[in-house]
């Protein structure tokens, strides 16, 4: 910030002043995040908005509307904030699960724009009723955080890993004195080079566990690894976490959530309600969600995930960049006899949270109670394993439904039915 900026962004303080801030916000005087810090962050993004619309031409009149708690949501989700995208909200369901943590009956809340998601996931959802419900579990593979450390070579990274095998009780006391939360479960390292990872791996109780990892880490590093050894941190995250991307190491060691769903349909159900047979569903799946996925060399051999978890995510409030870890995983269809199929999903690598980040935002929270999905204090990590196994069977129902509508060639017939319709107008552009 220029020294022109400085007085209007620390002494303009009274409503009466906002017309001054929206003028040196498009005047360039002033950036959306330099309003005075003592605005109320409703009053704030009223002038983020007149800025803008002034700037592109372009009203924001319902990117305005919202009911969310606006201190919240700037002061912990979103900086610079202006309003919201509004996403239609759709149920699926019932949805009859066997889980250790969700059993009986759960409606799906589904936030998406796609045309024909709900259906589909719904329709899978009525198979899966109709056949006696899904099989879920779910194992708490735990966050990971792996920051990334540069040695000297060969001797001063056996050096360094010893100590670390050495000090692991050490570095788990100071990493776990961060949050009252968080534990640590172990320290996995992988070296080549003079580039040395620790992958720590914490169980987060009910929480997602990203940021705790992360603050864990930070602590360890700077305070004891750091100081102790002389060996460098180049960067607290180093991708062998890995966040984000999809990852072999997640594949097959897990991350977040590790998660199995199953159910066996009868050739009665696969008639009535998914409108195909055993054969036709066995021969999508090995075609398409095996040998389609080896020749793009995919790391997702499955249908579509990432739609079912993006809507869900989105609805319950995870953080929608983690679906392309989700959507990695397995479908797996086989024939039974007279007709019936086994079908199930497996997810190795879907980081949930029940509590933290965008869960608080009231909407998601609404969603989230919808689940059955409430903190226990008494009962830790319980409600995010509940949430985990309504997940498996979310992703099933989408999975039979869609592979289903691929046999009988109606994937593209319900899209022009459900998808298609007569643009709305424009916006008005003021002049």
């Amino acid at each position: 910030m220029n020294e022109t900026m400085r007085p209007l962004a620390t002494t303009l303080r009274k409503p009466s002043d906002h017309d001054d801030l929206v003028r040196s916000l498009v005047a360039g005087e002033l950036r959306f995040h330099q309003l005075p810090k003592d605005l109320a962050p409703r009053a704030a993004a009223e002038i983020r908005r007149r800025a803008l619309a002034e700037m592109t031409r372009s009203p924001l009149h319902h990117i305005a509307q919202h009911s969310l708690d606006v201190t919240r949501a700037a002061g912990r989700n979103c900086e610079n904030f202006i309003g919201v995208a509004q996403i239609p909200m759709g149920i699926a369901g019932p949805l009859a699960l066997r889980g250790n943590y969700a059993q009986g009956d759960v409606y799906l809340p589904l936030a998406t724009t796609e045309a024909a998601l709900v259906a589909s996931v719904n329709r899978g959802c009525t198979a899966i009723s109709a056949a006696g419900g899904a099989t879920v579990r779910v194992e708490d593979v735990g966050m990971t955080r792996a920051p990334v450390f540069r040695t000297s070579g060969i001797a001063q990274t056996q050096q360094f890993l010893r100590w670390i095998e050495d000090h692991e009780g050490e570095i788990r006391r100071l990493a776990e004195s961060t949050s009252g939360y968080l534990k640590l479960l172990d320290v996995r390292p992988y070296a080549f080079g003079t580039t040395v990872f620790l992958r720590f791996r914490f169980d987060s109780g009910d929480a997602m566990g990203m940021n705790m990892a992360t603050f864990a880490c930070d602590r360890a590093i700077s305070d004891l690894i750091e100081p102790a050894t002389g060996v460098a941190c180049v960067s607290l995250s180093g991708n062998y976490c890995s966040d984000k991307k999809p990852a072999s190491v997640n594949f097959h060691e897990g991350r977040g959530k590790r998660i199995y769903a199953e159910v066996i349909a009868d050739a009665q159900v696969l008639q009535d309600v998914l409108k195909t047979n055993a054969k036709d569903l066995v021969e999508v799946q090995y075609r398409k969600n095996l040998l389609g996925s080896i020749a793009a060399g995919s790391l997702g051999f499955n249908a579509h995930y990432a739609n079912v978890l993006a809507a869900f995510f989105i609805a319950t409030g995870q953080d929608p960049a983690q679906v392309v870890e989700g959507s990695l995983g397995v479908t797996c269809i086989e024939p039974r006899d007279d007709g019936a199929v086994f079908a199930s999903v497996f997810l190795p690598d879907c980081p949930l949270g029940a509590i933290g980040g965008g869960t608080a935002l009231d909407t998601q929270r609404e969603a989230l109670s919808l689940l059955g999905v409430s903190p226990d204090p008494q009962h830790r990590g319980e409600a995010v394993l509940r949430l985990a196994e309504i997940v498996g069977g979310a992703v099933l129902a989408g999975e039979l439904s869609l592979m289903s509508a691929l046999t009988s060639h109606d994937l593209a017939r319900s899209h022009g039915k459900l998808g298609r319709g007569a643009l709305p107008p424009q916006p008005a552009i003021p002049t």
